[in-house]
């Protein structure tokens, strides 16, 4: 029988840096036959002529209309049965399509998600996200999760187009995968985890950008609670810190206009908040700076996630559209 043919298809948007490293590994896969599609979503540094350098892949130019709206686009010109997507940040291990397609030999499983490995590990900061990532794929993903990264994952072309593919609407790298997942999962598919399909991924090794990356996140967060109001109880990606920290740090905000009458409860919230990120912290690293400096990182993201939560929450359920 003859091996299924692949589409991988990449959304690109001024990644100059990296794009020429991420189509190499792919176009180095050990698997064949594939196609490469890349859809440039409106770069406006050298992405375009570093892709066009490259004569073996198919390259698509839109005017910006985000990374959901590139990669439907690329699943329109797919010609494979099965389409990939990773991110134009994303290196992939040149086994990465082989290990993922040998559980699409199961004709029940329809779509499936890979991990992580890391590309820039000098930096502290990536070395610290990337551990929290481990730990959550390989301590509490199970073999069949409710989600999946748009940066690793393959879906059965059919049902991609049956459940409507990547919904517009979040315009931003933000929710849209699992809005995806939600949609695949209610349609009555299954997702399968393969942790051993691997991409390297260069993690954010900015703080301030990283802190507003995760407001971002915050902020869509919102919309998918709207959208998907049967997932506001997390997903298999859902530690029981993730549960407690919006409260948490709700509550912290809350108390700063009580502080001059009862500071005592507004240092005990800071205290909990600390301790709670302190214990995790000890979860996924066994190197004490990386646990006290992911300790303060996650201690601040918490405060840039609620944030981005409060403000979705005003934008997608309190305005009238």
């Amino acid at each position: 029988m003859n091996p299924s043919f692949v589409s991988i298809i990449i959304p690109a948007y001024n990644c100059a840096a990296t794009i020429k490293k991420t189509i190499t590994a792919v176009l180095n896969q050990s698997y064949t036959p594939i196609e490469l599609i890349v859809v440039d979503d409106g770069s406006k540094d050298s992405t375009a002529e570093i892709v066009r350098a490259f004569t073996n892949i198919q390259y698509i130019y839109q005017n910006n209309a985000g990374p959901a709206a590139a990669r439907n686009r690329g699943a329109r010109e797919a010609k494979g049965e099965i389409v990939f997507f990773t991110d134009s940040d994303c290196f992939p291990l040149q086994d990465w399509i082989e290990t993922a397609m040998a559980a699409f030999k199961d004709q029940g499983v329809h779509a499936v998600a890979g991990s992580y490995d890391i590309a820039n590990a000098e930096s502290i900061l990536s070395r610290c996200i990337h551990k929290e990532i481990l730990f959550r794929h390989y301590k509490l993903m199970p073999l069949y999760p409710k989600a999946f990264g748009s940066y690793n994952v393959g879906i059965r072309k059919d049902v991609f187009e049956k459940v409507g593919g990547f919904n517009e609407g979040y315009r931003y790298a933000s929710g849209e995968d699992n809005d995806l997942s939600y949609k695949i999962l209610r349609g009555g598919y299954k997702i399968y985890f393969e942790k051993k399909a691997k991409v390297q991924h260069v993690h954010q090794s900015n703080l301030w950008k990283y802190l507003k990356e995760q407001y971002r996140h915050g902020y869509w967060r919102a919309k998918l609670y709207k959208d998907h109001p049967w997932m506001t109880k997390g997903d298999d990606y859902t530690f029981w810190k993730d549960i407690i920290e919006p409260g948490l740090t709700l509550a912290i905000f809350v108390s700063v206009l009580f502080f001059i009458t009862a500071p005592a409860f507004f240092i005990s919230l800071i205290f909990l908040l600390l301790c709670i990120e302190v214990f995790f912290s000890f979860l996924i690293t066994d190197k004490f700076f990386e646990i006290i400096y992911s300790s303060f990182v996650m201690f601040l993201r918490s405060f840039a996630r609620i944030l981005g939560l409060s403000t979705g929450f005003i934008t997608f359920f309190l305005r009238k559209t």
